[in-house]
């Protein structure tokens, strides 16, 4: 345990997930904000460009200058777009500093995976120092991690989903689909044609099925915690609201004898002692709203009578579970803290 506060600096603060972790962090009892950093928005008072921190966070929005960073921070929050990140982080940690990246730039162990869906990586050689902080799977990993590659919010609801199931061998390895739904905050800030209010509100819609670059990362996890390998159909949808993600994930069952209670044992197993993740009885169904706001983790397991296929749910908070609460939960269990500390608000209901 530490004794005095952990000095934190948000880069890429005034996005939705930076925006989160200013929330997260002002209502940490062991964090305390530094300073919010910013590209386009550095110079302007945090109050304008995020009026819910006015008389909250004096000050202005800082340029990013990794040496002055460094020497005010004890860890760093990275929130900007893959590329621009791993440069920003490569700076950071060439002067020693942790840093926990929401970007995608490091969660890839296979550098080859990551060229083929993001481009050339700037810096290949910071890869191989990464850990991915997906906490429920690789929390001792993290205790001594100073790089940690903050999942995406699709890979966490899908992965905590299937890797019980995958782990204990219940279901097969091929003809997994995950069918996943996520409110317009996924998108970002950035106002795009297909975005906007007038475009999701009374809609919707799949886009980029079979295409999005989440789907090799969910195949990473699901590999690892399978030992071999593991492909996925992946199809994410649009919905018209601002957070929550539903993953509802079929899968065959390994024999005839797998049922729905045996998912949930080996769920409850699996996340035992977690304070994020809750398994919901046989036949239950997550929903997003039981969760909104929170870093909380809905799982729900069925079996269709029919067909004999096992479907598993996950409800999640894109923005907390999702981004920026997952990123405190690894900062809680890498600094030696109750993993939950900052984190128990219960979801924002109704």
């Amino acid at each position: 345990m530490t004794s005095k506060p952990i000095r934190t600096i948000v880069v890429g603060g005034t996005g939705y997930t930076g925006a989160e972790l200013v929330r997260l962090i002002l209502g940490h009892p062991s964090l305390e904000l530094v300073s919010i950093v910013g590209n386009s928005t550095a110079g302007q008072n945090v109050s304008d460009v995020l009026p819910s921190l006015r008389g909250i966070v004096d000050g202005a929005v800082e340029p990013f200058e990794p040496d002055a960073i460094a020497k005010r921070a004890d860890a760093v929050f990275c929130a900007l777009p893959h590329s621009a990140s791993a440069e920003a982080v490569t700076a950071l940690r060439q002067r020693g500093t942790i840093v926990l990246d929401l970007s995608a730039d490091f969660r890839f162990a296979d550098l080859a995976v990551y060229e083929s869906w993001y481009g050339k990586h700037p810096v290949p050689e910071r890869v191989p120092e990464a850990v991915y902080g997906l906490v429920e799977l690789h929390r001792e990993e993290l205790r001594n991690a100073d790089l940690i590659a903050v999942p995406g919010c699709y890979p966490t609801a899908s992965t905590l989903a299937l890797a019980p199931l995958l782990k204990n061998a219940l279901v097969r390895l091929d003809g997994i689909v995950v069918d996943a739904k996520s409110g317009v905050s996924g998108a970002g800030r950035g106002v795009s044609s297909t975005t906007h209010f007038p475009e999701t509100a009374e809609g919707v819609r799949a886009y980029k099925a079979g295409v999005h670059r989440h789907g090799p990362e969910i195949e990473q996890e699901l590999s690892r915690v399978a030992g071999l390998p593991v492909r996925i159909t992946f199809v994410p949808h649009l919905l018209p609201m601002t957070r929550g993600i539903l993953a509802t994930c079929y899968a065959q069952a390994s024999g005839p004898d797998v049922s729905a209670a045996a998912c949930v044992e080996a769920a409850r197993a699996l996340y035992a002692g977690s304070p994020s993740v809750h398994v919901l009885d046989v036949g239950q169904h997550p929903d997003t709203l039981w969760v909104r706001g929170s870093n909380r983790v809905h799982l729900g397991y069925t079996q269709d009578p029919n067909s004999g296929t096992l479907i598993a749910m996950s409800a999640i908070d894109n923005l907390v579970k999702g981004a920026s609460g997952q990123a405190i939960q690894c900062l809680n269990v890498r600094f030696g803290l109750d993993e939950a500390e900052g984190l128990k608000a219960p979801a924002q209901w109704p």
